[in-house]
């Protein structure tokens, strides 16, 4: 349950790490500290990541699916082409991420979150379909 709520047993401080490309596959990174810090085209798959911190972070290219993502803060991050297939998406701050190109086919996202999407100007065309936006 204390995972679940972004507690750990230990610090994760990847703040301006540069880990473009890193095998991440299956890793919790619940209440990690991520802005600044370099996740393109990062193996991501079946992460999880409950109140991680990314502000700014670029995840361009990386593969998120299947993976838990809950009460992320991704305010400004380079989500470009991100692979959020299958991903279950609750409670993120997308204010002025850029999630052009990204995939959400099968994802669950909560409705604020589909609200919060179909609001950013970079969700476009067939992303806009798989998120469930309106129009």
């Amino acid at each position: 349950l204390g995972m679940a709520n972004g507690l750990s047993d230990k610090l994760l401080d990847f703040r301006f790490c540069d880990l473009k490309g890193a095998e991440l596959k299956g890793k919790t990174l619940s209440a990690a500290l991520m802005s600044g810090a370099d996740f393109s085209k990062a193996n991501m798959v079946e992460v999880v990541m409950s109140k991680a911190y990314a502000v700014g972070a670029n995840f361009e290219g990386a593969n998120l699916q299947n993976s838990v993502l809950d009460r992320v803060e991704f305010k400004n991050a380079n989500l470009r082409g991100v692979n959020f297939i299958n991903a279950v998406i609750t409670g993120i701050d997308w204010e002025g991420a850029d999630v052009t190109d990204a995939i959400f086919d099968d994802a669950l996202i909560s409705v604020q979150d589909v609200k919060n999407l179909c609001i950013n100007p970079t969700l476009k065309g067939d992303a806009r379909a798989e998120v469930g936006c309106k129009n």
